[in-house]
């Protein structure tokens, strides 16, 4: 159920103020040490930040897509590692379950992701398998009532302050593709689990990702998604969650390019060279039309996809459309915003040169553009009469 008007006005008017005061003032002492301070981690589970999507009944705040999209537009005006830390309960760490959980499942494990007690991770990607996620590797062998998991996960965002993590694993080595891939919750703290260091990555710092490795993981079959009955739903349980996550990140892309052009707006404006702004001339005005030109569709698209989802719709493909367009827009926004700012914008003190790093990851991450593009194509064919 949507949330009244006012609510929802009123809770994007807090986050817009907590974006304003709280988290672009730490946006430079984020990036050089890497880490988010635990006193704004505690506010984002005050504000009910790390629940936005988890049902009222489990905890959270129950938003739909559109309004879920509403939030995370005004959490991308700031570091994407501050949208980070909550986005994997809200997304991908958390909606597996909502989706296809059991009720037991649902009432053990929701309300902790809801009120950020546990931070949840997505434990998909592996050394060989990223864009082909279908020919996973990892193993889930039988063992009495239980599985035993064998197998690396790479670049699995939060893992090294997980609690819990969706695994896909292959439970019938039999089958090859999307068959016989089933997804596990499994316990952080489980025996058989270790963690590699934390990448060093071009950007979003304060974001971290790392390797977890399985050896002989014991994870009983009441943590099978869906139930054990449920053993062959893996797959299509990590593709509906993407779907969401894909229209989140989309919306996340907005937010930032508002943000970018915010800044270079600001800068073109003092900026003084011939004796006038640089806002004056045709040349800057043209980077900053595109860029909110493009803003502006993008934004357009999401929300629309949005309320298409929340409406029971196919969004499959209107997902990767938004992911597309809204990823790649970003990044050429960024792009401008530097130009703009000259050689400013090449310098660490100036945001622009971090936001520069940090959107790249997201034309790479819940599925390159050119899945995407694969993705498109597929549904256009496969719906052509």
């Amino acid at each position: 159920m949507a949330l009244d008007r006012e609510t929802l006005l009123q809770l994007i008017s807090t986050v817009r103020r907590f974006v304003e005061e709280r988290l672009i003032p730490l946006e430079a002492q984020v990036a050089e040490e890497d880490n988010l301070p635990e006193s704004v981690l505690d506010e984002m589970r005050e504000l009910g930040l790390f629940g936005l999507t988890i049902p009222n009944e489990y905890g959270g705040l129950g938003l739909n897509t559109l309004e879920e999209c509403k939030v995370i537009i005004e959490m991308g005006r700031t570091s994407p590692a501050f949208r980070s830390v909550i986005g994997t309960n809200n997304g991908i760490g958390s909606q597996g379950i909502v989706i296809h959980g059991t009720e037991e499942q649902k009432r053990r494990f929701l309300p902790l992701l809801a009120s950020g007690e546990v931070i949840g991770s997505f434990a998909l990607t592996e050394p060989d398998s990223g864009s082909d996620a279908a020919s996973l590797r990892t193993s889930a062998v039988k063992d009495g009532s239980d599985y035993l998991l064998t197998g690396t996960k790479r670049w699995i965002t939060n893992a090294n302050i997980a609690g819990l993590f969706t695994v896909f694993a292959r439970t019938n080595s039999e089958e090859t593709g999307s068959k016989g891939v089933t997804a596990f919750l499994v316990d952080a703290n489980s025996e058989g689990i270790s963690l590699g260091l934390p990448y060093k990555k071009m950007g979003q710092q304060g974001a971290h990702v790392c390797d977890v490795i399985f050896e002989d993981c014991r994870v009983p079959q009441e943590n099978i998604i869906g139930g054990p009955e449920r053993i062959d739903l893996g797959f299509q349980t990590a593709m509906k969650t993407l779907d969401r996550g894909r229209i989140h990140i989309s919306a996340l892309s907005v937010g930032c390019a508002k943000r970018l052009i915010e800044l270079s707006v600001a800068f073109a404006r003092d900026r003084r060279q011939f004796g006038r702004q640089i806002s004056d001339f045709q040349l800057p005005q043209a980077m900053l039309a595109e860029s909110e030109t493009e803003c502006y569709a993008a934004e357009c698209m999401v929300l629309d996809a949005a309320q298409r989802r929340d409406l029971g719709g196919d969004v499959r493909m209107l997902a990767s459309c938004c992911k597309l367009f809204a990823t790649e827009m970003v990044g050429r926004v960024a792009d401008r915003a530097v130009q703009i700012h000259g050689g400013a914008g090449y310098m660490e003190e100036y945001a622009v040169a971090r936001f520069y790093r940090d959107v790249r990851l997201l034309r790479i991450y819940e599925g390159t553009s050119e899945i995407q593009k694969t993705i498109i194509a597929r549904e256009l064919v496969k719906h052509s009469s």
